[in-house]
């Protein structure tokens, strides 16, 4: 990351020499950090005080110690350790009494999800959400509700993506109407279920997703499209999709269904990175995610000069910090442009901010992003000719 340097002051006699160094931006914030909400039918008073806040969770063991006395679905179980075994390294869990012990095994409702939804508003570690046992609902038009209230809570917050699952079927066109159903800029879809080792029945992908979101986070950036990577501890579909069930599920860029794909020789992959936004530019999920980073960022990093006075100084100083931020995700590769001026632009001053809106104590900086795109499609073009046949 580069860093913008002072001169050294010109010392010309013994003293004390006042030189103001505005601080440089702390790191960024961890990327690749999903809660994973579930329900539980919680007995005691003790249980139910326990799990009253999400716990944070670094190792598989560690899930099973913690948890080792409530009744707990196969869903959120198998997700958690998807995501360890993806590579997955850090993540909460937040457990959610059921209201009723006549309501479906460890299925939500709506006004239990809203109350878990409420209480992760203060959880500021995470930027992903998965719910599996959102799916123990029987009613499909139940689950597209609460998935629903996910992606709400998601774009309501603006710091956190969801990583939602199909319905479990085997009719695309159902799994298309839940795609068209599902509005919101904060979400990804991802089909088919799943089938691992350790239980009979297929699962839903979240989980296994969302440790390879965390380790495509790690090793290259979140930037990257967190696609093509291989799915650790998945036997089996529940159905095989081939390239025309992928246009099918995917409108041209625009929202879609990210599938995940069988490849003889090349094992079970995610096919796809597609996020439910209808807004042009943020079709994919590292772009939009991308974004998510950027503001979570400037919250942890700018927060401190809340009550400062808003005046030149402090546009500069705002200025400074976003730019040497862009400056470093354009090292990275996260933005497009030979030159960091192609790539950003970060503007605050006295035209994005007059006289009425510093006078409602509001500083507006206005930031500019030229993100990479994921090449989903490479086209070759074959010539055949006297010579044989050459590549264009």
């Amino acid at each position: 990351m580069s860093r913008y340097k002072l001169p050294s002051p010109t010392l010309t006699a013994p003293g004390v020499i006042l030189q103001d160094i505005a601080p440089t931006p702390r790191e960024g914030l961890m990327t690749g950090v999903p809660v994973f909400v579930g329900g539980t039918q919680a007995q005691t008073n003790q249980q139910l005080e326990y799990i009253a806040s999400p716990k944070k969770l670094t190792l598989w063991p560690e899930f099973l110690q913690q948890f080792a006395e409530f009744s707990l679905s196969s869903y959120l179980t198998q997700a958690l350790r998807g995501f360890f075994e993806n590579g997955g390294r850090l993540c909460y869990v937040l457990l959610l009494p059921q209201e009723s012990e006549q309501e479906p095994l460890f299925s939500l409702n709506t006004s239990t999800l809203g109350h878990g939804l409420e209480t992760l508003e203060s959880l500021t570690a995470i930027d992903l959400i998965c719910v599996p046992d959102l799916m123990q609902t029987p009613s499909r038009t139940e689950i597209i509700h609460l998935q629903s209230l996910v992606l709400e809570h998601c774009d309501r917050m603006g710091d956190r993506f969801a990583i939602l699952d199909s319905i479990h079927t085997e009719n695309l066109e159902e799994i298309n109407q839940q795609r068209q159903q599902l509005i919101g800029n904060n979400g990804a879809i991802y089909a088919p279920w799943i089938q691992v080792e350790t239980v009979a029945h297929y699962i839903p992908p979240c989980g296994h997703i969302a440790g390879i979101y965390a380790q495509n986070d790690r090793e290259s950036g979140v930037h990257r499209a967190p696609a093509n990577y291989v799915l650790n501890g998945v036997l089996d579909l529940s159905l095989l999709l081939g390239d025309q069930d992928w246009q099918y599920l995917n409108v041209d860029y625009g929202p879609g269904v990210n599938c995940i794909r069988s490849f003889r020789n090349r094992g079970i992959r995610v096919w796809g990175a597609r996020s439910l936004s209808q807004i042009p530019g943020w079709q994919y999920v590292n772009v939009r995610r991308l974004m998510i980073t950027l503001l979570r960022w400037a919250e942890y990093n700018l927060g401190g000069i809340i009550f400062e006075p808003n005046d030149t100084t402090l546009w500069t100083r705002i200025t400074r910090e976003l730019t040497v931020y862009c400056e470093s995700l354009w090292e990275q590769g996260a933005l497009q442009g030979q030159e960091p001026e192609e790539a950003f632009y970060v503007k605050c001053d006295e035209e994005t901010n007059p006289p009425d809106l510093r006078n409602a104590g509001q500083v507006l900086v206005e930031v500019g992003l030229s993100p990479n795109t994921p090449a989903e499609f490479i086209v070759i073009s074959l010539i055949h000719g006297n010579g044989g046949v050459t590549f264009a």
